[in-house]
């Protein structure tokens, strides 16, 4: 197979990880739907857990090496654990690197499973400390540090305030402690922000989301050093069973092809939609990166690439009943969880959520709306919001 090393981004996303078939000399690698493979003719000496050997799709499958190939070559990490879907991954990242009694510093508003496993989960059961913070401010990170931090979690940009952490500013502040370093990097991808590029030991993605693009395969990914990615593959992937599907695999890699291509189609869009929210006299507030009023603009302008992805959230002047007569009045934006998806998707959350308190200001109040802007035209998107808004009287 050829060497792609020294290959640009777009050219990586198209051909790591793939090769001639040898037997049909089909030039895609099929999706092998094997639970099993031949042994060697002498087995007695064999690992039968072993992660990167194709004995049992619990602990491999040739898909899920092809795939592993490819994120890591775009992440720049030595070595990739494909899991089934992204919180398999982050609960893999939590389960093989927070001992009991550890402390661990986390983004205070991030995606929620995170924040069950961390707030509640691990302290619950394994007397785990975690503190929550907002990890925009590194001087906030600092303060938290104790002699027993194990881990510091950042989500940037973070779900679904978009807040950004300066991800090389924490780094350094933590590998000076010794502390492990991981990033969700899930709402930019890695072909707009690369966290180990800037410092960090280990980074996640859900991979439903933006690296699939299509809205139909769960998987998760953890990228890193080799060595970090081992214990990640032994304990939270063999053993605890969190292993891919080799046609999600399959699916995932047929969606990483076009991801530079979809993720400045999202990032342009989202960014004429949210100037136009901005200036929207019903709205009440727009969080996007790439806007220059976001308060971490500077930061994201930095370490993102040019591109900031397609996710915004936003408020209206009025309470939850108009909220929801607004998302039901839109006709080509779905309502509907996740992001990255190729058509647009919104979902409204109400000032009732249990994390609400952890939220800023601005979102707390009548809740808000978080709007994954798909691969629609910009004008086709604005007329609808507009058309919607008319509808609510706004």
């Amino acid at each position: 197979m050829a060497d792609f090393s020294n290959s640009d981004f777009s050219t990586r996303c198209v051909h790591v990880g793939n090769d001639i078939d040898k037997e049909t000399g089909a030039i895609r690698r099929p999706i092998t739907m094997a639970n099993s493979y031949r042994l060697p003719d002498d087995a007695s000496t064999l690992n039968w857990s072993d992660p990167n050997n194709i004995i049992y799709t619990r602990t491999t499958s040739a898909n899920q090496l092809y795939l592993q190939e490819r994120l890591a070559s775009l992440e720049g990490g030595e070595d990739c654990v494909v899991l089934a879907t992204g919180v398999a991954a982050l609960a893999g990242v939590f389960f093989s690197f927070i001992d009991k009694d550890a402390h661990v510093i986390c983004t205070d508003v991030s995606y929620i499973a995170v924040y069950r496993l961390l707030h509640e989960y691990f302290p619950e059961k394994y007397g785990v400390e975690v503190t929550l913070v907002d990890t925009s401010d590194p001087e906030e990170v600092r303060k938290a540090i104790r002699p027993n931090t194990k881990l510091i979690h950042l989500e940037t940009p973070g779900n679904p305030t978009t807040r950004v952490s300066d991800i090389a500013a924490i780094s350094d502040l933590a590998h000076e402690h010794g502390i492990l370093v991981s990033v969700d990097s899930t709402f930019a991808s890695p072909c707009i922000q690369r966290p180990l590029e800037l410092g960090a030991d280990l980074v996640v993605h859900s991979l439903t989301k933006y690296i699939n693009g299509h809205g139909d395969a769960m998987g998760g990914a953890v990228i890193g050093r080799r060595e970090l990615i081992d214990k990640i593959k032994r304990e939270a992937m063999v053993n605890i069973g969190g292993a891919i599907s080799p046609f999600n695999a399959w699916l995932i890699m047929r969606g990483v092809v076009t991801l530079p291509l979809r993720m400045k189609q999202h990032s342009e869009t989202a960014l004429k939609v949210a100037q136009f929210l901005e200036a929207y006299p019903g709205v009440t507030f727009v969080a996007y990166p790439g806007l220059e009023s976001h308060p971490q603009h500077a930061i994201a302008r930095k370490q993102m690439h040019g591109l900031y992805s397609g996710v915004l959230s936003f408020g209206i002047n009025g309470g939850v009943q108009q909220h929801n007569d607004f998302v039901n009045a839109l006709k080509l934006i779905i309502s509907a969880v996740s992001i990255g998806h190729d058509e647009s998707l919104i979902v409204y959350t109400g000032p009732d959520d249990e994390r609400i308190h952890f939220y800023p200001e601005e979102f707390q109040k009548n809740g808000f709306l978080r709007f994954s802007v798909g691969l629609e035209s910009a004008h086709d998107l604005i007329t609808d919001l507009k058309q919607a808004f008319q509808q609510v009287g706004l």
